[in-house]
C-alpha cells in the first residue's frame, strides 16, 4: 500500500488537506458534491462493494507468500498486462483445465 504525503496528494490530485477534510466532513454528513454519474446498483443480496463478476456466489480465497515472491508475481502479472488477482485466477484456471476438471 502506498501512503502519500499531503504535498503529494495536492500535487497529484489538486486537493489541499483542508479541502479533503471538508469533503470528508460533508460525506460523513451525507452531502456529496459533484454530479451523479448514475444510480447506485448493488448485486442481489449484497450491499455496497464490488459487483459480482460471475453468475454465482463467490468466496474469497487467500494465502500468504513471502514479500519477495509477491513482488515476482506482480512483475509477471504486469508483463502479461494483468493485475495480481487476474494473474492468479488465470493460473488456477489453466491448471484446472490441464487437470481436465474445468
Amino acid at each position: 500500500m502506498t501512503v502519500l504525503t499531503a504535498e503529494e496528494v495536492e500535487k497529484r490530485f489538486g486537493y489541499t488537506p483542508e479541502q479533503l477534510d471538508k469533503m470528508e466532513a460533508d460525506a460523513t454528513a451525507g452531502v456529496f458534491h459533484g454530479e451523479p454519474s448514475g444510480p447506485v446498483v448493488y448485486a442481489p443480496g449484497y450491499g455496497p462493494g464490488r459487483p459480482l463478476m460471475f453468475d454465482e456466489e463467490m468466496k474469497q480465497v487467500g494465502f500468504k507468500e513471502p514479500v519477495n515472491k509477491i513482488l515476482l508475481i506482480d512483475i509477471r502479472a504486469a508483463q502479461l498486462g494483468m493485475k495480481r488477482s487476474e494473474y492468479l485466477r488465470h493460473l488456477v484456471d489453466e491448471d484446472l483445465k490441464l487437470a481436465g476438471i474445468a
